[in-house]
């Protein structure tokens, strides 16, 4: 269990107490972990620390979104790697041995990713247990060489809410870093369960503004202004028709949808910083 030793686990969450608590028993408790909580609980710190002799819990009193988070979680890591997780995951027996093992074989590397999630995808792979070279992975459960990301920079904290992961991936390749899929690496994903909400609907909105937020600033940071505004122009005129189709026959769940839509997208249309947070 040396390997520990090198790895921390990065965990940001926001009102996630009963996801992160199931996340953290497939851990194990010699390995440190640095969870970073939204929304100020001081209950769920006293949990989480007297449960987990090597977990650090930071509170913060105000919701500063995903990349913001892990950022601020990983700038405290001191080992050579780092498991950036999302709280509704759970690591197989094995995930962070066979992880390490791949890093040594794999120096280069700047991210790895577990590849196998699904029966079905299970399935697709049969034929190869080898690591498989990759623009991107998916962001719920990121292993960063540490080194790399001194040089390359970790996420753009302009992303409050989605495309984070997307735009770390396309800067690690764009300066020549390597990311690789591990086929034989299982950690399981609910997706989009992070929250434990009381309030669906006011989750829906918030997942909606910040799509929309994120998706324009994501390609108007690469395509520039002009290419991305006639990208999605026609996203932004369905938007409002939908909007006032939906206003005129009085479904207010979808109303109100398709006006968190149009709101996300002129924000970022507009140049203003990525500013809606969810009700609690």
């Amino acid at each position: 269990m040396m390997f520990l030793n090198d790895i921390t686990i990065v965990i940001t969450t926001f009102y996630s107490e009963k996801k992160v608590v199931e996340c953290l028993k497939s851990v194990n408790d010699k390995c440190k972990v640095i969870v970073i909580e939204n929304s100020g609980n001081k209950k769920l710190k006293e949990k989480l620390e007297s449960h987990h002799k090597n977990l650090q819990c930071i509170l913060l009193e105000e919701n500063m979104g995903y990349s913001k988070s892990n950022n601020l979680g990983l700038k405290m890591v001191k080992t050579k790697y780092a498991l950036v997780l999302n709280p509704d995951t759970t690591l197989e027996q094995d995930a962070l041995e066979k992880l390490f093992e791949a890093s040594n074989s794999l120096k280069d590397f700047a991210i790895l990713g577990p590849y196998i999630q699904t029966e079905k995808e299970k399935k697709d792979l049969k034929s190869t247990l080898k690591p498989i070279s990759v623009k991107s992975t998916k962001g719920f459960a990121m292993f960063l060489n540490m080194k790399k990301f001194y040089e390359i920079g970790f996420f753009d904290e302009r992303f409050f809410l989605y495309f984070e992961d997307i735009d770390l991936c396309r800067r690690v390749i764009e300066s020549n870093g390597k990311i690789f899929l591990l086929p034989n690496v299982k950690i399981d994903h609910k997706g989009a369960k992070s929250v434990d909400f009381f309030n669906e609907r006011e989750l829906e909105f918030n997942r909606n503004w910040h799509w929309m937020w994120s998706s324009f600033y994501y390609h108007k940071k690469y395509d520039g202004f002009v290419k991305s505004f006639i990208i999605f122009l026609p996203k932004l005129i369905t938007t409002i028709l939908k909007f006032l189709i939906f206003t005129i026959f009085r479904n207010e769940k979808k109303s109100k949808i398709y006006l968190f839509r149009f709101l996300g997208l002129f924000n970022s249309i507009m140049g203003k910083k990525s500013w809606y947070r969810p009700k609690v």
